[in-house]
């Protein structure tokens, strides 16, 4: 079977997974102790963060590749992983501005430096996509982006630890040296959150790629016949 063919396969498996995220995170799970029902709503922000981290080191990874190889569909490839990452990221910013309001009162704080951080990645991957339709189409148009993912890439490190090193009220710390500090359910029902998420990103990607390839393909078949 085809990888073309068996996106839809894939599509189905993904929703089946993430309909048990959706039951596990909301009615299996316990609530928190301390933020009792807003609590519920890192089992999806924290996996839609780290996706959005995997989708712009894979863009990156995926540039690298074209700078050092070539070839029109690593830029593709790039492009559409960066792209998903941007999706991520807004969501990531959107839970975790409902979190922080529903937990603490507030909507965002300019002092928490792990949130700015954050905010700087992802309106540095906006920019972009201002580069790359800046600039006419072609192989100078690929390494240009390219080299501006692979700069990208070391703020994830940053944005990352800094979440992690961070103590204030906004991200409080669940994964320790000593492990999660959280039951069994809750770590279960965040792992499976955690792929279903994942493998939303992944259906996605394809689905954008296949798209975008065609598109391609229509466009050369049109220059071919003028």
């Amino acid at each position: 079977m085809s990888s073309r063919n068996n996106l839809p396969l894939l599509a189905f498996a993904t929703t089946a997974v993430l309909g048990i995220a959706v039951v596990l995170a909301l009615l299996v799970a316990p609530e928190d102790v301390d933020q009792g029902v807003s609590q519920r709503i890192f089992y999806f922000h924290v996996p839609i963060a780290l996706t959005a981290y995997l989708c712009f080191g894979l863009g990156a990874w995926k540039a690298l590749r074209l700078l050092w190889v070539g070839g029109e569909r690593r830029d593709f490839e790039s492009y559409t992983w960066i792209h998903q990452g941007t999706i991520f990221g807004a969501l990531t910013l959107i839970t975790g501005s409902i979190w922080a309001k529903a937990s603490w009162g507030v909507w965002w704080s300019w002092g928490s430096n792990q949130l700015v951080l954050f905010l700087v990645l992802f309106l540095f991957y906006c920019a972009y996509f201002m580069l790359r339709f800046s600039v006419d189409e072609g192989a100078r148009r690929e390494r240009i982006c390219a080299v501006y993912a692979l700069f990208g890439v070391a703020l994830i490190p940053v944005s990352f630890f800094a979440i992690r090193l961070a103590s204030d009220f906004i991200h409080p710390t669940v994964f320790t040296r000593e492990g999660p500090q959280m039951t069994g359910t809750m770590f279960g029902s965040f792992l499976v959150c955690w792929v279903g998420i994942t493998l939303l990103a992944y259906v996605m990607y394809r689905i954008e790629l296949v798209g975008k390839r065609t598109d391609a393909n229509l466009r050369e078949l049109r220059e071919a016949l003028s």
